[in-house]
């Protein structure tokens, strides 16, 4: 029998187990051998309801609340305090904001441990990792306050800013060259991004300043040694600047002075697990905590952003309009009516205006390439009626109906279910006509070949992403996110063409025009300046909003527009917004015994969306179908609508209710 610890022999720790009803402290003895180990933030073994299972100690203790006989910890897992005392805050806050399990949490935070990795080097400070140059922060001042800015950063000052990246400028070599100066004044920088691409172009930027070992990346194509050493060196104050995609928007980082998530409005920022945590919440939510500097920038802006900014949480770091004006491509539209399009000539060959195919041409002569954004991949994406102009529909599933790669030839097949219908009747008038109205790259590219014969194709799309073009005349094919940049230092494409922009914002969802104004202005961020020729075509009506914001390069208005409009709906970020999925049986035991904060709203049940699956098994005609009600909150107290659907969630599950439940709060997707 172990001998209990002379000093705080009681532990209370959290088991990692991920069930909302036993998400409490549980307090168990610590032995003598085990005492100096067994510190606050420290992962344990425990044995639980006759199982072993991992534990995270958050307190240490003389004395303990329960009044029954305790067992002592199995064994300290590492010595290594993997959740240093602010991560633990965290935690607990992002707990009560997203309704969420706090092992969950610790899941995504902290890497699973390796033993090996322990073995390395993380002794050596940063300083003597590599050399270091000095950068040159002058690009920050193109931005109206931005020096002042930068100085209150460096001061180790709290300042917080919605960035937008002006045109022509290198976000990447702006943020690498901020990132230096405050490692180099001994604070820390955390740069979250949404992918690998972002990685890629940011630790370039940033090995122009120090050594490839001062800057620790911790991404999920990481195997599981890399990604636990260099969350220790992290722990140890080795590492001053890390760059990630979402996860590492946990990395516990010494003396952290600034935190910047970059692009915020894209997707893959979010958890597809549960809690589905939003890598900014996590940075904002953290902020206050660590009393760190914050940017959440990028081309456009969110409504999320806005909302910041008008609530005066942040503050709008964007370039003055002249300077815009002097760096941006010319943008003008071209109507994409059926009616414009059959009168002109070039859009009969190409699906193209002759405006589009003009400042292409335009562009090639200069030997610069063009990019072509597309809204899909693949071939002909969607069908139409040739004549009452209905969309084709699978009559098995009523699933779109496309062409598949290999042309119009083939007969045309459901994207749903993969079934082929070469003899669709139209439904609607009977009509066997059929017409393309959603292009993919491949369909695209095979019709911009046509339209210019002697010039290069290069296509960048899903697995096939080229991150770099030569500078020479060329067609780039890309669908939005998988533009590649073209090489060299004057750098940029002679023309951009934004094709089918009708797909993107006629979209059913709540971002979709936000969404497609982000990729717009990504797109014409490649373009050279309107003195150098660039320019852009976007073929859309010109009387859209977002089209005329574009026009403008007008972030910060659109954001505004967009936000009001939420507002007016009742949408986020407006609101609180919850999304619960479950049998209708579950739905029903969950809300009447779930106490909602005032003025809260329940809309629906209604069925979930296509492609929206809950995950588990349940007998459907006992329990129902699953459904989907949609809880609304006032935006008073942040995270009571969190604290209350959590409390929901725990009750059930101390009710012993097994069927299958999803909470998501704030989702950026709600249809």
């Amino acid at each position: 029998m172990p001998t209990s610890s002379a000093a705080d022999p009681v532990a209370r720790v959290l088991p990692l187990i991920g069930l909302a009803h036993l998400d409490r402290t549980f307090d168990y003895l610590v032995s003598e051998a085990d005492s100096a180990a067994a510190r606050p933030g420290v992962k344990v073994r425990i044995r639980f309801a006759g199982r072993l299972v991992d534990a995270v100690v958050l307190e240490r203790t003389a004395e303990s609340t329960h009044q029954g006989k305790l067992r002592f910890i199995e064994r300290v897992i590492s010595p290594e305090v993997v959740a240093p005392a602010k991560l633990r805050q965290l935690i607990d806050a992002l707990s009560n904001r997203y309704a969420a399990t706090r092992s969950d949490l610790y899941r995504a935070a902290i890497p699973a441990r390796h033993a090996k990795a322990e073995e390395t080097d993380t002794a050596t400070s940063w300083d003597e990792l590599g050399e270091v140059s000095e950068p040159d922060l002058s690009s920050w001042s193109a931005y109206t306050f931005g020096e002042s800015f930068v100085d209150a950063v460096l001061a180790g000052n709290v300042a917080r800013a919605a960035w937008q990246v002006a045109p022509g400028d290198s976000w990447a070599e702006a943020l690498a060259a901020l990132a230096v100066k405050v490692a180099i004044d001994g604070g820390s920088a955390l740069i979250v991004v949404p992918d690998q691409r972002n990685v890629d172009q940011l630790e370039a930027a940033l090995r122009a300043h120090v050594s490839a070992k001062q800057v620790t990346t911790l991404t999920a194509s990481q195997g599981p040694q890399a990604r636990y050493s260099r969350y220790l060196s992290v722990l140890h104050g080795q590492a001053r600047i890390v760059v990630g995609t979402r996860s590492a928007a946990f990395a516990p980082l010494e003396n952290l002075r600034l935190a910047v998530v970059m692009f915020d409005g894209d997707d893959s920022l979010v958890d597809p697990r549960e809690p589905y945590f939003h890598a900014r919440e996590v940075i904002t939510t953290r902020a206050p905590i660590e009393r760190t500097s914050v940017i959440i920038g990028g081309y456009a802006r969110t409504a999320e952003a806005q909302l910041l900014v008008e609530s005066g949480w942040a503050h709008s770091l964007t370039a003055p309009r002249d300077t815009v004006r002097a760096r941006a491509p010319r943008i003008h539209a071209a109507g994409d009516s059926d009616f414009e399009l059959e009168r002109d000539p070039r859009a009969r060959q190409a699906r193209l205006p002759s405006s589009a195919f003009l400042a292409a041409s335009r562009a090639l002569e200069r030997g610069r390439p063009v990019l072509f954004q597309v809204p899909r991949t693949g071939y002909i994406q969607a069908l139409a009626c040739g004549v009452c102009r209905a969309p084709s529909r699978c009559r098995w599933c009523n699933g779109p109906l496309g062409l598949p790669a290999g042309g119009e030839a083939q007969a045309p097949a459901c994207r749903w279910c993969g079934r082929m219908d070469p003899h669709h009747v139209c439904p609607a008038c009977g009509s066997k006509k059929m017409r393309a109205v959603v292009l993919g790259t491949e369909r695209t590219a095979e019709e911009l070949g046509r339209a210019f014969p002697k010039h290069r194709i290069i296509s960048s799309w899903g697995e096939k992403i080229r991150d770099m073009v030569d500078r020479k005349p060329a067609i780039v094919v890309a669908t939005p996110g998988a533009e590649p940049r073209v090489a060299g230092e004057a750098a940029g494409y002679g023309a951009a063409v934004l094709l089918d922009t009708w797909a993107l914002l006629q979209r059913p969802d709540l971002r979709a025009t936000e969404d497609t104004f982000t990729t717009w202005l990504r797109a014409a961020a490649l373009v050279q300046p309107a003195s150098e020729g660039g320019e852009v075509v976007v073929v859309a009506d010109p009387s859209i909003p977002a089209v005329q914001h574009l026009i403008r390069w007008d972030v910060e208005g659109f954001a505004a527009l967009e936000l009001a409009q939420r507002r007016d709906a009742r949408f986020p970020p407006a609101v609180h917004v919850a999304l619960v999925d479950a049998p209708r049986a579950a739905l029903d035991d969950f809300f009447a015994h779930t106490t909602l904060p005032e003025h809260s709203e329940l809309l629906g049940p209604v069925d979930l969306p296509p492609g929206a699956g809950l995950p588990g098994e349940w007998d459907t005609h006992t329990h129902g179908p699953a459904q989907r009600m949609l809880v609304r909150s006032p935006l008073a107290g942040r995270d009571a609508l969190g604290k209350s659907l959590r409390a929901g969630v725990a009750s059930r599950g101390a009710r012993k209710v097994d069927l299958p439940l999803r909470v998501q709060v704030n989702p950026i997707d709600i249809g």
